[in-house]
């Protein structure tokens, strides 16, 4: 009898074990099947397909025969970190990302599509040329949307690389798509979150008078700024990009509610472009006073911020408010809408934002035929090394309703350096039909 039972507990136990192994490996293969039928070493299944830009352009190619590229150098370079390459040597690319949806694997069958499949992006290729050779080399990236379609139309990061020409020799981070992956000290475009906290928790904000004589203090810290501003509204130390005024202003918001805006507008989370992933920021959460609260306010101390996230900040800016949320490929699911910010809100940092154009960037010159509102940066790191150099915004223009983010790593000054290249993707942007 006691045989019996034994053999009966070894066979419920092998049971039991092969049905937790079975169990384990249909999970497996609901989360890998695909990888393991194409053994995506970079080589296609056997399926064919083509991935093109908004108008048509031939990104990418690829069969059983072969896996090709854009037809000339660079598109091929200022697209890369659109497209990828067919070795996933850069996260953010479509050939990675969306490979197996590409393919058209069914976990039914274990098999691809055996028609070719065409995917269509968003993204302008001739933009992508021009903000590229508008870098001119530099390190930086440049980011362009609809704020009203959501379309992702611009996204560029340099350095990159040539994907086809195999005996390229990758510059310093060629990998890293710097528009999703990277967070960086942001500088003075900090000032239009600030600014949207103290339009909505600080007391007449508008009637507050900021004086600036190049220098400041809060709690016996000394706060320098760019300039001497004098006695200033709160619009005019916006458009003065006053340091002074600024850090003054974030102890009046405080740090709770500094934080909770910081939060709310997603500065702290990784966002997702479509199934991309994005780099999260930072910013001073356990308590730090008011002298490097002042210093956060402004864009300094710890923070840290990705630019696509900056991005969704002043698309919703532009749109009063509403944020329709970015996406690069094209016949997907509807554009996500959320409300950002107050609409009032929205209005006030957009009326700042143009004044900001007009009163201290010499609109009228530099971005001729732009009805533009922005805000520049130039984010101080420390010791020898240069500044970022950031200038954001959007045009508040029905025809041409584009949001965009520009970055020159270790650039300089956001209006010498930034405002130039975002002009002339702008410009061309207004072209795009």
């Amino acid at each position: 009898m006691k045989k019996i039972t034994r053999r009966a507990f070894s066979v419920l136990l092998l049971a039991a074990l092969v049905i937790v192994g079975l169990t384990t490996y249909v999970l497996r293969y609901i989360d890998h099947g695909a990888d393991w039928a194409l053994s995506f070493n970079r080589l296609n299944s056997g399926s064919s397909g083509e991935l093109l830009d908004r108008n048509g352009v031939v990104l990418a190619s690829f069969s059983a025969d072969e896996n090709l590229y854009a037809s000339d150098a660079l598109t091929r370079t200022s697209n890369y970190h659109v497209t990828g390459d067919y070795w996933g040597r850069t996260s953010t690319g479509i050939l990675s990302t969306y490979w197996n949806k590409m393919q058209g694997f069914s976990l039914l069958t274990g098999t691809t599509r055996s028609t070719a499949a065409t995917t269509r992006l968003y993204i302008d290729a001739g933009l992508n040329n021009t903000a590229y050779a508008a870098l001119n080399g530099q390190k930086g990236c440049v980011l362009v949307t609809n704020y009203r379609t959501g379309e992702l139309v611009c996204m560029v990061s340099a350095p990159a690389i040539d994907p086809a020409d195999q005996n390229a020799v990758p510059g310093e981070g060629a990998f890293i798509n710097r528009a999703l992956s990277s967070v960086f000290v942001p500088g003075s475009i900090f000032k239009l979150v600030t600014a949207a906290a103290a339009i909505e928790t600080v007391p007449n904000i508008e009637e507050r008078r900021f004086y600036c004589e190049g220098k400041g203090n809060i709690a016996g810290v000394e706060i320098n700024c760019s300039g001497e501003h004098y006695t200033q509204t709160f619009e005019q130390a916006l458009a003065n990009s006053c340091n002074v005024a600024f850090s003054k202003i974030a102890t009046l918001v405080g740090q709770d509610n500094m934080v909770k805006y910081v939060r709310t507008f997603g500065f702290l989370d990784s966002h997702r472009l479509g199934d991309i992933p994005t780099a999260a920021g930072s910013y001073p959460l356990d308590f730090v006073g008011d002298p490097e609260l002042g210093w956060s306010g402004i864009g300094q101390s710890t923070d840290l911020v990705n630019p696509y996230a900056m991005l969704r900040f002043v698309s919703a800016v532009g749109n009063g408010g509403v944020l329709v949320e970015p996406t690069m490929i094209q016949g997907g699911k509807p554009p996500v809408k959320s409300r950002f910010m107050e609409a009032q809100t929205a209005d006030r940092l957009k009326q700042m934002m143009a004044y900001n154009v007009s009163y201290a960037y010499d609109g009228d010159f530099r971005f001729t035929g732009l009805k533009l509102c922005a805000k520049t940066g130039t984010a101080e790191l420390g010791g020898d090394l240069t500044s970022h150099a950031w200038f954001v915004g959007f045009l508040d223009d029905e025809e041409h309703p584009y949001a965009f983010v520009v970055l020159v790593e270790n650039g300089g000054g956001g209006l010498t350096v930034a405002s130039p290249i975002a002009y002339r993707v702008l410009k061309h942007c207004m072209q795009i039909e």
